[in-house]
């Protein structure tokens, strides 16, 4: 009876193009857009970056050591354009108003430095909001101190070699994988469960507020079937749609890496296909399903409480907000999944997909998880089903 419940519900879920959308074509969207203007930003930013003729505002005599080497710098170090200024005012003034890029100051004594191989001190200003200008004054300062000091070490009469005294080599022993699943990790289970909790809203809503305004649950309720199995079988197609919506936010991903062809490094590539095993879906699924029920469990004494479609958006869409918020915490750095996050909902599923995608998971830490959504899972069906069995609640 559950099953026909079920098949029925579905069938009317799969007729809704707004929940199509939401539970289907979105989350198939979302991660080849994504990825496609991220890549498309990055590299045009890029190459926008690297050609832009910058304007150098320079404070200091025109014979200056340094607006001699700056000039001599090959092209290939990126199009410059040096102006004299008489003072630093007029410079941070030009400055501001994007007139000039990059600021340097060098005081009167600059040369007579040099010359007694001294430190000779150089101020370079910049506007942070003009993103790359402070690495093009880093690559032109760094080319140019190179180049001073091959100059005194040839008339030291000296061996750069002989002034380090130690080599210090740092060596990664993380493998790409657990560096992809530390840094990067928690995007994954982001996205998943903000479409898992996308996908059970349009149908709970439709499924139980929207019966009440189409007066159709009154029909369904004097049927012969138990108020529980009528429950269930709604229930089960909201833990679908939401499973459905994820689902397709991973197929999304896929065509990103295997049609699309957005992720060019074949390193990655590599460590992505890796990652993405047939074992690592199936135990990501295994944590998903519980938060999906815990939504739609969640959802659903909202939905039958609410007495029209804009109320229960109203009250559920806020709560999109309070579900995925946690979810953000698989972005900080050094929070990791331990007795204590493992308890906490929703938080356990992000640390404990992020430990996934990088092979560090403690099988001991993935039950504490499971187990507190499995909990929380059922305490949720138990009050949709006390929502759902209160006469008052049902019938408008």
């Amino acid at each position: 009876m559950i099953f026909t419940i079920f098949k029925k519900e579905l069938k009317d879920t799969l007729r809704d193009r707004r929940t199509l959308i939401m539970m289907l074509v979105i989350p198939t969207l979302v991660f080849p857009i994504i990825l496609n203007v991220f890549v498309g930003v990055s590299s045009s930013f890029s190459e926008e970056a690297a050609k832009k003729k910058v304007k150098i505002g320079y404070v200091g005599a025109p014979d200056n050591y340094i607006s001699q080497k700056l000039n001599e710098l090959p092209e290939e170090m990126g199009k410059r354009e040096i102006i004299f200024y008489s003072d630093t005012a007029t410079l941070f003034k030009d400055l501001r108003s994007e007139s000039i890029q990059i600021g340097m100051f060098m005081p009167d004594d600059f040369n007579r430095r040099m010359t007694r191989k001294e430190p000779a001190p150089v101020t370079v200003f910049f506007n942070a909001t003009d993103m790359g200008m402070k690495d093009r004054a880093e690559i032109y300062l760094e080319e140019i101190q190179r180049q001073a000091k091959e100059n005194r070490y040839i008339e030291m009469d000296l061996k750069e070699s002989e002034l380090r005294p130690i080599e210090v080599e740092y060596q990664n022993i993380a493998s790409g994988k657990e560096m992809i699943g530390k840094l990067a990790g928690g995007i994954l289970p982001y996205i998943f469960i903000a479409f898992g909790f996308l996908g059970c809203m349009y149908p709970a809503i439709d499924l139980f507020t929207g019966e009440k305004e189409r007066g159709t649950i009154e029909t369904l309720l004097t049927t012969p079937v138990r108020r529980w199995q009528i429950l269930f079988g709604k229930m089960g197609v909201v833990v679908l749609s939401g499973l459905l919506a994820s689902t397709c936010a991973l197929l999304g991903l896929f065509l990103s890496i295997e049609v699309f062809d957005l992720v060019k490094d074949p390193e990655l590539l590599n460590i992505i296909h890796e990652i993405l095993s047939p074992t690592f879906i199936l135990m990501m699924y295994g944590l998903l399903f519980p938060l999906t029920v815990f939504f739609a469990g969640t959802m659903i004494p909202i939905a039958v409480y609410a007495k029209s479609f804009k109320e229960a958006q109203s009250i559920i869409t806020p709560l999109n907000i309070v579900m995925v918020l946690p979810a953000m915490v698989g972005f900080f750095p050094g929070i990791e999944l331990d007795a204590v996050t493992a308890a906490i909902p929703v938080v356990n599923i992000v640390l404990a997909t992020k430990e996934l995608i990088a092979g560090t998971l403690d099988f001991s830490l993935l039950l504490i998880s499971f187990g507190v959504m499995i909990a929380l899972a059922v305490l949720a069906v138990t009050v949709s089903y006390k929502r759902f069995d209160k006469e008052t609640n049902v019938i408008m």
